[in-house]
């Protein structure tokens, strides 16, 4: 057995594609994944819970440093549910804050990015500075012991990864390196502190945000879904994965030929420092809950899957290069953005009509096999997020991978 928790090194895996190839049923002692309830994509006390115990405290993609050249650079997002400024201060420090003045709540900026030295609100004129800090204050002599020290806006948590910039609602939450875990010394191949941004795209589905998660978790669909593209080249039956603690994964899919190189990207400036293994096969990791980044050597799909509601998704879809110049862009993008659309469309056609059958009286509860185990390790982490006692009972999934995670 090639899928243990101590074969789940890298260097173990060529062995364990080879093993996946050739293996006749699960690895000896996988447990039968009970069913992820139905009820988990429909149910409101579940979807309340969910968001409150987990999408409000996770550490989330917000975009990249290219979106903040200069200091005094700042851009508004909201897909997480609340209107937050991302800003680069004065000191080229990245900082992040509610959309929300201190007086009567209006917003500070009303625009999606911008530039300035500081923030004044539209409605009454409070005045801020870059980190935050109340300044100035209009008809100061009407207020009685207004203390500008207890008036900053609102912090929200900011950290990088590279050139990446995530947020998170939880101030008390675990740093972002060490919440990714094993993961983080995977990444460092990719000089995502280098990584230019070439493009970033959204798009909005009508089905429970889970439904699009679910897609880009396996690739068990490859044979139905993507016939005419990425089936062509790619070995689902020879993928392999990592679990790892707090929900992250990785999975990755080898070429049908080893020698198998994408024509669309000949010629593409590489990232110098990546490794062998993830130059050659299809690799895709995940940070929970809605990142999914797999990572080429001319170049860098991210995505993230937000909810907009129980019924409502948003796909967002950026590339990162090296040595991308946005004036003089290679020649060849625009033709693998395209091709990178239409896969995706591939992956969103059916989810409206998923939805519409989740909430019929034919869906029960998902059967689910060992190659969509990265799915049930998703689901297993939300409950733990959310609280195992919290979790309605008809909602609840069994923990049975914990012997299957890798911790170190």
């Amino acid at each position: 057995m090639l899928d243990s928790v101590t074969d789940q090194r890298p260097e173990n895996d060529h062995a364990r594609m080879e093993y996946e190839r050739d293996r006749k049923a699960p690895p000896e002692g996988f447990p039968k994944l009970p069913d992820i309830p139905g009820s988990r994509y429909t149910d409101a006390e579940f979807l309340q819970l969910e968001k409150d115990m987990m999408w409000d405290r996770a550490w989330l993609y917000a975009g990249h440093t290219d979106q903040l050249p200069n200091p005094g650079s700042w851009f508004l997002t909201r897909n997480s549910g609340a209107p937050i400024i991302v800003a680069r201060n004065l000191a080229g420090e990245v900082k992040a804050f509610y959309n929300t003045c201190q007086h009567r709540g209006a917003p500070l900026v009303t625009e999606e990015s911008g530039e300035g030295r500081g923030f004044v609100c539209g409605y009454h004129g409070w005045s801020y500075t870059l980190d935050g800090k109340l300044t100035a204050v209009r008809d100061k002599r009407d207020f009685v012991d207004l203390d500008f020290s207890c008036r900053s806006l609102v912090a929200v948590r900011c950290e990088l990864l590279g050139s990446l910039i995530f947020i998170n609602k939880d101030p008390d939450a675990q740093p972002l390196i060490e919440h990714i875990g094993p993961m983080a010394a995977q990444l460092e191949q990719y000089q995502l502190d280098k990584l230019r941004l070439v493009d970033s795209r959204s798009y909005e589905v009508d089905c429970n945000v889970k439904v699009l998660l679910d897609a880009f978790l396996e690739v068990y669909h490859l044979k139905s879904i993507h016939i005419d593209t990425v089936d062509r080249f790619l070995d689902h039956r020879a993928m392999i994965v990592s679990l790892w603690p707090n929900g992250h994964s990785r999975m990755a899919t080898p070429n049908r030929r080893p020698d198998w190189v994408d024509p669309g990207t000949v010629g593409m400036p590489e990232i110098p420092t990546i490794g062998e293994f993830p130059a050659k096969n299809n690799v895709s990791y995940q940070i929970y809950p809605n990142f999914v980044m797999p990572p080429a050597p001319t170049g860098i799909p991210i995505l993230q899957f937000w909810p907009l509601g129980p019924r409502r998704s948003r796909v967002v879809s950026s590339w990162l290069a090296p040595d991308h110049d946005p004036e003089n862009p290679h020649p060849l993008w625009p033709t693998r953005l395209n091709n990178w659309e239409r896969i995706l469309y591939e992956d969103l056609q059916y989810a409206p009509q998923i939805q519409e059958s989740l909430e019929s009286p034919g869906f029960k509860g998902m059967p689910l096999n060992y190659q969509e185990r990265r799915i049930y390790h998703w689901h297993e982490e939300l409950d733990r997020r959310i609280g195992l006692n919290r979790v309605p009972e008809h909602a609840r999934v069994e923990q049975v991978l914990d012997p299957w995670v890798q911790k170190d």
